[in-house]
């Protein structure tokens, strides 16, 4: 009989907490680009500690988040890896007018490790034959694997090298399958080359188009006006700052 008065006292005690307590208010949901997957932790430590609005990012390539959107997904601001995607959202009336901005111009880098597998000089060096696995990030999906399928065909290389693409699903995954020894080398974000963690070079900008990147806020938020402080802390000093400390060019 105690143990059972207990448990309603217990369940009692649960409910009125519930009733009395004010809830903790909903986190800004940011569904962002993967190559940014490095900068957000500096990023959301800044905003968060500056404007006291709690952060949560959902990280993807930027063809799949813009789907999600499409579909309903309860976002309240898109930080994708192009800006095409956010103008088509935009196109479609599913962004807040007036919120498209570029924030950043993003560089291709191509990326190996450093302990073992082949050297790189130049992308032309992924056409030897000892490397037997090139990872990318799925052109249709991801801006940066779009670069990656630009700068190959620009440089002459795309017949020789398209039968040894891994294609993956997003451009931090690409990354992972060259750390993992998965594949000889990955074209991946300049963002996402942390120093120490293998070596890279950057592939010439010239061989694919610029990779403005641009962010939208989403019509159907209930936060519009936290994820505008959010584009505004992207687009300010304290931004730029964290974005060019990662290789980013910044308007």
């Amino acid at each position: 009989m105690n143990s059972k008065i207990r448990a309603l006292g217990a369940l009692l005690f649960t409910w009125l907490s519930a009733a009395i307590l004010p809830a903790a208010p909903p986190r800004l949901l940011i569904s962002v680009a993967a190559n940014l997957r490095d900068d957000c932790e500096q990023l959301q430590s800044e905003f968060e500690a500056s404007t006291g609005i709690a952060v949560l990012f959902n990280f993807g390539s930027t063809g799949k988040l813009a789907a999600q959107i499409e579909q309903g997904a309860p976002v309240d601001l898109f930080v994708a890896a192009d800006a095409a995607t956010p103008r088509r959202l935009e196109g479609q009336g599913l962004t807040l007018p007036g919120s498209f901005a570029v924030y950043a111009r993003g560089r291709l880098a191509l990326w190996w490790r450093a302990d073992s597998g082949p050297d790189f000089g130049g992308l032309e060096d992924l056409a030897r034959p000892e490397v037997q696995r090139i990872a990318i990030a799925d052109p249709s999906l991801a801006p940066y694997g779009l670069a990656a399928e630009q700068a190959l065909r620009t440089a002459g290389l795309w017949e020789r090298v398209q039968p040894r693409l891994v294609f993956a699903e997003n451009i931090a995954q690409a990354l992972q399958y060259a750390e993992t020894g998965n594949v000889e080398a990955a074209l991946v974000a300049r963002s996402l080359c942390a120093e120490g963690q293998g070596r890279w070079i950057l592939v010439p900008a010239e061989l694919h188009a610029p990779l403005d990147q641009a962010l939208v806020v989403i019509r159907s938020s209930p936060r519009t006006e936290e994820a505008r402080r959010f584009a505004e802390f992207l687009l300010g000093p304290e931004g730029r700052r964290i974005l060019q400390s990662f290789g980013y060019g910044v308007p």
